[in-house]
């Protein structure tokens, strides 16, 4: 857990921080920092920036950073609480973004209640001179991005839109990876669906379509935020990076075509299901409704001649059981045929 390194970091920050670390030039400056340090450190117009990550900080962890930032209380307020849907807003000259991230459950095949994707969150706060990222739940960690622009000062240069150009980047990448993975959920659930002689659980094909649906609230409300970012209309974002958010607003595009299309094989799938469990049932119905045809003439004949009357045709008759069980037997072969013709049994 990201708490666990907390020990790494400098004096006098909370202890959600996972890295704390002052940029200048788009090289890290060597040694650990603490916060009072970055604060007097930083030079927007010099080049140096701060990156601060923060895991699941309490309100009380996160106010202390807030404080030392000048962030927004109602940003602040959601990056404490999470359970945000993607949005960009803008407060003054800081940029705050949420992006929920998708981690792929594997498994060995969709079943009524199987996990398929699970959900995290990374709030990005970008403001002059700084970087905070705040993560939650199942989101990665960015240490793996944190890495890439490090190995990359050109990039790393253009300051805090960098970093959030390449977080986004990062989880629209695993949006991407996740798709390619759902796809073959959702071929083979299909190619069960549609072949003959196998059993139809509409059960799997609905839990596939719930977690296609929490995938789906996921990416597709992040389309309008990438859109902003790309346009280069921000004056946090250059236009040079504005560029390289456009690369990143086609990868989304792409995934969300492709969620697009699962929607509508599965909705397609489901539809199939329930339209077979209904030829299931009217199949069944028939082929009970022709037994009971069936049993209904011994029993009628039977119920017939157990009236006991005195007067009745063929009582007294040596005949007369035989002849009794010669009709029931003709009449059933005769509605069993008829039945087996028309394809009720």
């Amino acid at each position: 857990m990201a708490a666990q390194k907390d020990s790494k970091d400098g004096a006098g920050l909370p202890s959600a921080v996972v890295d704390c670390a002052l940029y200048e030039g788009g090289r890290r400056v060597p040694g650990q920092v603490s916060l009072d340090t970055v604060m007097k450190r930083i030079d927007p117009r010099g080049g140096r920036f701060a990156w601060i990550g923060l895991y699941e900080p309490t309100a009380e962890q996160l106010q202390q950073v807030a404080e030392a930032f000048d962030l927004h209380p109602l940003a602040v307020e959601d990056a404490v609480h999470a359970h945000q849907r993607p949005k960009l807003e803008q407060y003054g000259d800081m940029l705050f973004l949420v992006l929920k991230t998708i981690v792929y459950v594997d498994h060995e095949k969709v079943t009524a209640t199987s996990e398929i994707v699970d959900t995290g969150e990374i709030m990005v706060f970008a403001g002059p001179g700084f970087t905070i990222t705040v993560r939650h739940g199942s989101a990665p960690p960015l240490d793996v991005v944190r890495s890439q622009l490090q190995d990359d000062p050109q990039q790393l240069g253009r300051g805090p839109a960098a970093v959030l150009h390449a977080i986004a980047d990062m989880v629209v990448d695993r949006y991407v990876e996740v798709a390619d993975a759902f796809a073959g959920d959702v071929d083979t659930l299909e190619s069960e669906v549609f072949s003959p002689g196998l059993p139809v659980d509409a059960g799997r094909i609905y839990q596939l379509k719930r977690e296609l649906l929490e995938f789906k609230r996921a990416v597709m409300p992040l389309a309008p935020a990438l859109q902003r970012l790309s346009e280069g209309s921000l004056p946090q974002v250059t236009p040079k990076v504005a560029t390289y958010f456009r690369d990143v607003a086609d990868h989304h595009q792409r995934v969300s075509e492709q969620i697009l299309t699962f929607d509508e094989l599965v909705t397609g799938m489901l539809s199939a299901a329930i339209a077979q469990l209904g030829v299931q049932q009217n199949a069944d119905m028939r082929r009970i409704s022709a037994w009971a045809a069936l049993i209904a003439v011994p029993t009628m004949v039977v119920g017939v001649y157990g009236m006991n009357f005195e007067y009745m045709p063929e009582l007294g008759s040596p005949y007369g059981y035989p002849a009794v069980l010669t009709v029931i037997a003709v009449a059933c072969t005769v509605i069993y045929r008829a039945l087996r013709r028309n394809k009720w049994l």
